[in-house]
């Protein structure tokens, strides 16, 4: 049970692997990259403007310490100048404990600098990794998008792509449609001029049938034929003459025909 839960779970993963693999687009894999690229370096932007101004806030206390170091001190002397001890004393003890914040702020002081240096450093190395990240990722995204046009040119001109392919397929189907009728009104043509279809029309006609209006219509135009015969010969009696004669000739004809004549042997 546990090796067919193991090869169901491969199978799942490598179909899935698969339509992942089919969906992702590198130029976008490539602009999410360049945008967290980006993110990361506004991050450390911030981290620098906020050493810088941690370190700024120091300098401020250092110089107010600084001034009433200098104040205390400056007491201290006209203090011993009137005489009072006691108080120049006091000024200067007064002065010993903000030197003593003095020099703790100049250590921290020190410590941001070097803090705030580092992370300039770092932050214009980032800066230049994204700019070299973003020349190549154009450069990658323009030959990909050319590759691409390139494949499906040469996909279309191949006949392999999915669009001409429904092409080729729908003008396969309508040549196959057109061969089909085609052999079906051959067909029934066929059949129509032997006789093994009736046409409801009258339109259509045997092989017998087409032969008698054949005869017929030559008959007709013998008949023609001679009356105007008879007109460049002379006359309206050959004319009619001509006429009579084929009219007689014809049932002689028929008669014949209706009767054929059988030799003795």
């Amino acid at each position: 049970m546990s090796g067919v839960m193991k090869r169901m779970g491969m199978i799942f993963r490598a179909k899935a692997n698969k339509a992942l693999d089919r969906a992702e687009d590198p130029r976008e894999t490539l602009d999410y990259s360049y945008q967290k690229q980006l993110e990361l370096l506004q991050k450390v932007r911030r981290g620098v403007a906020d050493v810088a101004t941690s370190r700024k806030r120091l300098e401020l206390q250092l110089n107010q310490l600084q001034g009433q170091s200098a104040k205390l001190e400056d007491q201290g002397r006209k203090a011993l100048a009137l005489g009072r001890e006691d108080l120049a004393r006091e000024a200067l003890s007064r002065r010993a404990a903000l030197q003593q914040q003095v020099s703790d702020l100049e250590v921290q002081h020190q410590t941001l600098q070097g803090e705030e240096e580092k992370l300039t450093l770092a932050a214009q190395r980032l800066q230049a990794k994204v700019d070299a990240f973003r020349t190549k990722k154009e450069t990658i995204k323009a030959t990909y998008t050319a590759a691409q046009a390139q494949t499906r040119i040469a996909e279309s001109f191949s006949g392999i792509s999915e669009e001409m392919s429904d092409v080729g397929l729908a003008i396969q189907r309508a040549e196959d449609k057109t061969a089909q009728l085609q052999a079906r009104a051959g067909a029934i043509d066929e059949l129509l001029a032997s006789g093994a279809l009736d046409d409801q029309s009258g339109l259509a006609k045997d092989d017998i049938q087409a032969e008698l209006d054949r005869l017929s219509g030559g008959t007709d135009v013998e008949l023609e034929l001679q009356r105007m015969k008879a007109e460049l010969a002379g006359g309206p009696s050959a004319q009619q003459q001509a006429i009579e004669g084929g009219a007689q000739s014809a049932p002689q004809q028929n008669q014949q025909q209706s009767h054929p004549r059988f030799d003795k042997q």
